[in-house]
């Protein structure tokens, strides 16, 4: 995996293909420097996608279909093709294991695999590259999509609040609930957003303040803990929030503090939106009891940027996500619709419904 050259912060993509290499717009640059790295084989995207250069569950997915082809680019004059290749599905397998996108995507990339066995290696890699593209493409228009239906929820002047980052970073483009206020200041309405922080590895304060700021959206950065005050103040209209997994029952697994967020807002009589694509939802997952929650290293905790500010040997507790029961939950909002106080009827009923 190689670094490129450090670039202006005038335009830019979460992840490219430039042939024979798939960019990665490292996230933990961000703000200050716009770096890519290149991944040439499913061992260098699964490493982007583990150690964060790469986050949001739509883009893990997106990365981890790049992830196969480059594969099947890297092995496809060799003899045991099938075999070496399954061992690229299985290195992006373990990378990450809460968001369900990075699972679907496999699946995607699996089916395809499977739909074109009987032909020579080059010609499965051809179609690997051109499956993995247009699932890139397909999320990046699923997010319009999503925007336009949320930003119907918006008011014009809706203060809203954010956890983490689920815009373009996050996703092929645009963005879902960061879409939602795109497509609502696209539409003319004028929305302010608040900013959780969101500790440990401050998305909010690295991430989504600097792509409001790049798409000249008014954004106010504020510490995890001060949402409940500004609610208080009635100063917060609606919460929007992404997900990394959504259990049978509407049960949402997002970035750790989005609990936290729901129940506040549900005390202050907020709305409490989610945003994410279809792909999120698990089906296979009764409730979210059953999501499995990523337990990130405990250093994660003691600084950042190269500083320390907590004791050494102090014992650490580093889940990276939680999981908001349904009830609390006011909306769904998909590339399909939205989904008003989702269950899993409702759920259910949606996912299975004919495009």
């Amino acid at each position: 995996m190689n670094t490129l050259a450090s670039l202006p912060l005038s335009s830019w993509e979460t992840i490219r293909w430039r042939a024979p290499a798939l960019e990665i717009l490292d996230q933990r640059e961000l703000p200050h420097t716009l770096q890519y790295i290149r991944c040439l084989n499913a061992i260098e995207v699964a490493e982007a996608i583990r150690h964060m250069a790469i986050r949001g569950a739509p883009a893990i997915g997106c990365a981890a279909a790049f992830g196969v082809a480059l594969e099947a680019i890297r092995l496809q004059e060799q003899p045991n093709f099938f075999n070496l290749l399954e061992l690229g599905f299985t290195h992006l397998a373990k990378s990450r294991p809460t968001a369900v996108n990075l699972f679907w995507a496999l699946k995607q990339m699996r089916d395809c695999l499977d739909s074109h066995t009987l032909l020579p290696p080059f010609e499965i890699t051809a179609a690997l590259l051109k499956k993995a593209q247009d699932l890139l493409a397909s999320d990046l228009r699923l997010n319009h999509c999503l925007g336009d239906h949320g930003a119907t929820l918006l008011k014009t002047g809706a203060r809203v609040l954010t956890h983490c980052n689920a815009g373009a970073l996050a996703t092929a483009g645009h963005g879902t609930a960061l879409g939602v206020i795109r497509s609502a200041v696209n539409a003319g309405k004028k929305i302010s957003v608040y900013a959780d922080e969101t500790r440990p590895w401050l998305q909010g304060a690295r991430l989504t303040s600097w792509e409001l700021q790049q798409s000249a959206i008014p954004v106010t950065l504020i510490v995890d803990s001060a949402a409940g005050y500004l609610m208080s103040l009635g100063q917060i209209d609606a919460v929007i929030v992404g997900a990394d997994r959504i259990s049978a029952n509407a049960d949402v697994a997002n970035k750790i503090g989005t609990y936290t967020v729901a129940v506040l807002a549900r005390r202050h009589g907020i709305p409490f939106y989610v945003a994410a694509p279809l792909s999120t939802i698990d089906l296979t997952i009764a409730s979210g009891r059953e999501i499995p929650i990523e337990q990130r290293n405990g250093e994660e905790l003691t600084g950042y940027g190269g500083i320390r500010w907590a004791p050494e040997g102090i014992n650490l507790l580093n889940p990276a996500f939680d999981v908001t029961p349904a009830e609390l939950v006011s909306a769904l909002i998909t590339e399909r619709g939205v989904i008003h106080s989702p269950n899993e009827k409702k759920l259910r009923a949606f996912v299975m419904k004919p495009d």
